[in-house]
């Protein structure tokens, strides 16, 4: 295989000459400065708690209408290699004679080191399917109107993953 043929499974859909671009900074091996350079802000959110309290207030900022948060944590079974990176459910309950719902949100365990606009994405992600179970026009229009620079940040997260693999 050619130096610069390699696999960037996270880029999949994006247009040939994007993807030149990156196999370029892989080959030059600047690809992981150029994305700590754009996002050089670490978080300091480590623990459960400090995780529901930032998720919490996001909904709380954006989502008022939703559902409360039974749960949210990091999860270090999630695996970015089954494209997993967050989830969202609910889990039903039978109490008494009623049905009793309680949405959690899962983030992996990846998220603790990335810097603070990777977490911020995820987060916007996950909440958004509170209100959007599909990613269609309507999910992603959400996750945009929480976070302006969503698109742009869930491309670089894409970047930081592959730098991190090659790493």
């Amino acid at each position: 295989m050619p130096e610069n043929d390699f696999r960037l499974p996270y880029l999949q859909g994006y247009p040939p000459e994007l993807l030149e671009q990156v196999r370029k900074l892989v080959t030059e091996g600047r690809l992981a400065e150029v994305v700590a350079k754009r996002h050089p802000e670490p978080h300091d959110i480590r623990s459960e708690r400090a995780l529901y309290d930032y998720v919490n207030d996001f909904k709380t900022r954006y989502l008022r209408s939703a559902p409360p948060l039974a749960k949210v944590a990091y999860d270090p079974k999630l695996h970015i290699l089954k494209n997993v990176l967050g989830t969202h459910s609910t889990v039903s309950r039978v109490q008494g004679n009623k049905l009793k719902a309680k949405r959690e949100i899962r983030i992996a365990t990846l998220f603790k080191e990335a810097p603070a606009d990777f977490l911020r994405m995820i987060v916007v992600h996950e909440l958004a399917h509170l209100k959007e179970r599909e990613h269609d026009k309507a999910f992603y229009a959400l996750c945009a109107h929480m976070e302006p620079e969503y698109h742009q940040l869930e491309f670089d997260l894409r970047l930081w993953l592959t730098a991190q693999d090659l790493a």
